[in-house]
């Protein structure tokens, strides 16, 4: 399966997860889902990883390479900063704000791993990526920005979905060069391993305080699927892009999620879609085509 179609899979079970995971806010309180979610995930990565070690070399899974002390240092970081801390934002973000506000803050993440690739002389993005970003960006505001309301009570969760992004562009620009070395899975596992030993304590007021006999069977299927399919395959694909086509490109396909979002709210909500909506959608589709063939520019420093 080529590269573009898992994004576009990842996508997919990106956009239904926002629907999803706030659902289960109603039986389990933001902060305890997410614990248990990611120690679902480490589990399942830490295990994928080492069962990969004995079934043969494989770039995405295993590489034989060792982690030398100044990368377990960086996966230390990027574990406290984008797993630990970009987790806590994140559902905490959700829970007080909409799913069509959290979709369109999420989706300008293309434009803050973009500026920051730039900044860190990472990538320097060329003209049509520019073009298509800009393009992709205007489509979303046609598809939810109109819609999407800033109430008070909505400012403080929209204010940690931003602080969100940002922790989602640190990582996933400083997590590519120790990607070069090793694979996604076994960075990704590491990283989200150390993350979730500093979540969990911090989570655990949370955790004791709810009512286990009351959570139903459909919300614990909720949270196996957000977790194996959300964090464990999304981020490998994730991963897996970044290596391959670079931390910008691969940023692009984020600006799919609001139309994901709004296409399960029709399935589901039987929510109406009117012409606006579906001319954003062909402007975000337009702008993705754009910016996936724009190129990139070497520059001196790929540290």
């Amino acid at each position: 399966m080529s590269i573009d179609a898992l994004l576009l899979l990842m996508t997919l079970i990106w956009g239904t997860n926002y629907a999803l995971v706030k659902s289960a806010f109603r039986e389990l309180d933001p902060q305890a889902f997410n614990a248990l979610r990611m120690l679902l995930a480490s589990a399942v990565m830490a295990t994928t990883s080492r069962l990969a070690r004995h079934g043969g070399p494989d770039a995405i899974f295993h590489t034989p390479a060792r982690v030398t002390p100044p990368e377990w240092l960086r996966l230390a970081w990027l574990g406290l900063v984008g797993h630990c801390l970009y987790q806590y934002l994140f559902v905490g973000g959700l829970a007080r704000s909409s799913v069509a506000n959290s979709s369109l803050i999420v989706s300008s993440s293309p434009i803050v791993i973009t500026l920051l690739s730039l900044l860190t002389r990472h990538e320097r993005p060329g003209p049509l990526h520019w073009a298509g970003t800009l393009v992709s960006l205007a489509g979303i505001y046609l598809v939810v920005g109109r819609g999407a309301r800033v109430a008070g009570e909505s400012v403080g969760g929209d204010v940690m979905l931003i602080g969100a992004v940002v922790c989602w562009a640190f990582y996933t620009i400083n997590a590519r060069s120790l990607m070069e070395r090793h694979s996604p899975v076994g960075v990704t596992a590491l990283s989200m391993l150390i993350g979730t030993l500093v979540y969990v304590p911090i989570a655990a007021p949370a955790l004791a305080r709810v009512p286990w006999a009351a959570v139903s069977a459909a919300t614990w299927l909720k949270l196996v699927y957000s977790a194996v399919f959300a964090l464990c395959v999304s981020y490998t694909i994730w991963y897996a892009a970044v290596r391959q086509i670079g931390s910008a490109r691969t940023a692009v396909y984020s600006n799919l999620l609001p139309i994901v979002a709004m296409a399960t709210a029709w399935l589901w909500l039987r929510e109406p879609i009117g012409a606006l909506k579906a001319s954003g959608a062909a402007a975000v589709l337009a702008g993705v085509a754009i910016a996936r063939m724009g190129t990139f520019r070497p520059t001196m420093d790929q540290s």
